[in-house]
Order: structure tokens, then C-alpha cells, then sequence
């Protein structure tokens, strides 16, 4: 009788243990795309019930309690009258079935629900889908208010076209966010760190790091060493980006920018165009990563129309709406002030 060797029994374990993860994936999917289509449908029976009897006044108040004391009981808490609610919601949101995105699990469509702005809602799902996004992680990126954040330096127009693959980001700008927001570090704001204990924690962190960087992004280096005439130099953190297609390079100050880090970088950035890149390949970006800086001091101590070197705040916590909205409108006044 033939025996199979330990090393086949392994594999052979290990593609059943494939093929049935994946088969329990497929199922979980299945089984949530045709929960939310029938959220969806619940909704549309509900709207279409209150448009009926719209000549009585709160008729959709008392059908959706009704409906919630009849099927309560029977299914569950997913019936009550706040759930029923968001299904009538969700149907008036996305009205046409096709719109409703079987990527999407219900989880995310409930986060979607809560963003009012149509052009916000449809940048989520379009990166969302593009992305192959968690539930997790649409949430952290909707709370670290990513659409606003890319709005600081991109208009509306581009960046729901970048989204929607409709044309492909050309500068750095277009895909670096200013601030970039680094919550999920752990790190206390209030306190100091070296630069060395930042870049640890992002590295401890980096899945959490290229989703914050955002599409196309992948790690090359840590502490990358370059050598020039005798002299060694390192570089903080080396990433290529398959969209530029370019190298990336960031470099942490836990301090404010200033002129003379500017200067390293774009030393390094040098390098890289003349000795690490290819012909056919887009110049090197840097990137500041700091915990304060001056943009006065930034536009002057560069080039003027400098696309290649850019400055991003580093914050260690969520921030407000109301926080980067008050940075955007400060971005517009100068904005406006330049052309004035």
C-alpha cells in the first residue's frame, strides 16, 4: 500500500484547510449580500406603504411601530422600530437596486447612511469597492475624515475622479494627505518621542500606516543607507508607489519643519533620481513628516511649483469635522487671497 510523505500530508492538509476557509468566505458573503437585499426590500415596502397614505398625518410613524410590534416578537431585535427606520432609510438613500453594491456587507452600508453629503457618500463606496475595504476600515478612514483631508490640497472634481478610476492621480499631492493622521500608533499626543520611537511604531503598524497612505503604496526600507563620497546617510522609510510610479521617501521629525530638513530630504530625494531609479520611472516624492511646521517657511525654502518635496502634519489622534473644516476654509482664504 502506497503512503504519502509527511511533506504531502501537510500539503494536502493544507489545501483542504484552504478550500474550506474559502468556502465558509463565500457563504458569509452570500448570506450578507441577500440580508441586505432583503433590508433593502423591507425599506422600499415601507416607503411605498407611507407614500399610500401620505394624506394621513405620521401614517409612516405608525406603520414602521406596527410593523415592529407584529415582527419583533417573531425575528428578533433586527425589526425593531429604530432598525425598521434604517431600512426605509437605506431604500431612500440607494433607491435603484442595481446601485446597491453587493462588495458592500451591511455593516458599511449603515456607516454610509450616516454621511449625508451625497459626493462624500459615493468617494466611500467608490474606495471602498476599489480598495476591497473592511467594515473597520471604511470606519477608520470615514472618522479620520479622509474625503476632507484629500479636499485640502485637490478639488472635489479630481479626487471623486481618482476615486471612481475615471483618471489616475499625477502628483503626490493628489494621493499625500496633510495632516496624516496616525491614531492607531497608541502614542499619547501630549508626550515626546523620538524619531526613532515613531518610526518603530509604524513599522509595529504598518498594514494600519499604507492604509493611511493611502492607494498603490508598498514598503521598500527602513533606515535605507546611502552612501556618498565617504559619508553615510539614512533614510527614515522607503516606499514605492505603483500608481506614480516612483519611489517615496519619508522622513520623521517629532519637532517643527524646518529649513534644514527640508534640505536633507530633498538631498535624498536627489540621490534616488540620479542612482536608485529607473529611466521609465517618475521622479522620487519626499516626504516631511512632522509634528509641526510653517507653510511660509516651507514655500520658501523650496523651488517655486515644487511637486516632489511635500510637508504633512503627523497627528496621533482622530480629529474633528468641525476641526478640518475649519482648516480647509483657512486653505480657501489663502487660496483666494494669492489670486486677489
Amino acid at each position: 500500500m502506497n503512503t504519502n510523505s509527511p511533506k504531502e500530508t501537510t500539503k494536502l492538509i493544507n489545501e483542504i484547510k484552504g478550500i474550506i476557509s474559502l468556502s465558509r468566505e463565500n457563504a458569509i458573503r452570500k448570506v450578507d449580500s441577500e440580508r441586505t437585499m432583503m433590508y433593502w426590500k423591507i425599506g422600499q415596502r415601507i416607503f411605498e406603504e407611507e407614500q399610500a397614505g401620505k394624506d394621513r398625518a405620521d401614517y409612516g410613524k405608525y406603520i414602521i411601530k406596527l410593523l415592529a410590534e407584529k415582527l419583533q416578537p417573531e425575528f428578533g431585535n433586527g425589526f425593531s422600530i429604530r432598525q425598521l427606520e434604517r431600512y426605509r432609510q437605506f431604500y431612500r438613500v440607494f433607491p435603484i437596486a442595481s446601485a446597491v453594491r453587493t462588495q458592500l456587507n451591511w455593516t458599511q452600508y449603515k456607516l454610509l447612511l450616516s454621511i449625508e453629503n451625497e459626493d462624500k457618500r459615493t468617494f466611500y463606496i467608490a474606495e471602498s469597492v476599489k480598495n476591497n475595504w473592511s467594515s473597520r476600515q471604511m470606519e477608520r478612514q470615514i472618522n479620520s475624515h479622509l474625503f476632507e483631508r484629500l479636499l485640502m490640497s485637490n478639488d472635489k472634481e479630481s479626487v471623486l475622479a481618482i476615486a471612481h478610476k475615471e483618471q489616475k492621480p499625477k502628483e503626490g499631492k493628489e494621493i499625500i494627505k496633510d495632516p496624516m493622521i496616525l491614531e492607531f500608533l497608541g502614542l499619547k499626543q501630549e508626550s515626546s518621542y523620538y524619531e526613532q520611537e515613531l518610526e518603530s511604531a509604524i513599522i509595529s503598524h504598518l498594514q494600519d500606516f499604507l492604509l493611511e497612505l493611502g492607494n498603490g503604496f508598498s514598503f521598500v526600507a527602513r533606515q535605507k543607507r546611502i552612501h556618498i563620497e565617504g559619508d553615510d546617510f539614512f533614510i527614515d522609510l522607503v516606499f514605492y508607489n505603483r500608481i506614480l510610479k516612483c519611489f517615496v521617501i519619508i522622513e520623521i521629525k517629532t519637532e517643527k519643519l524646518t529649513h534644514l530638513h527640508l534640505g536633507q530630504l530633498q538631498m535624498y530625494v536627489n540621490y534616488f533620481d540620479r542612482v536608485e531609479k529607473f529611466e521609465d520611472e517618475n521622479k522620487t516624492i519626499g516626504i516631511l513628516l512632522c509634528a509641526d511646521k510653517n507653510d511660509a517657511v516651507v514655500k520658501f525654502s523650496l523651488p517655486e511649483n515644487s511637486e516632489n518635496i511635500i510637508a504633512s502634519k503627523y497627528q496621533l489622534y482622530l480629529p474633528t469635522e468641525k476641526q478640518l473644516l475649519s482648516e480647509l476654509e483657512n486653505e480657501l482664504n489663502s487660496f483666494m487671497k494669492k489670486l486677489l
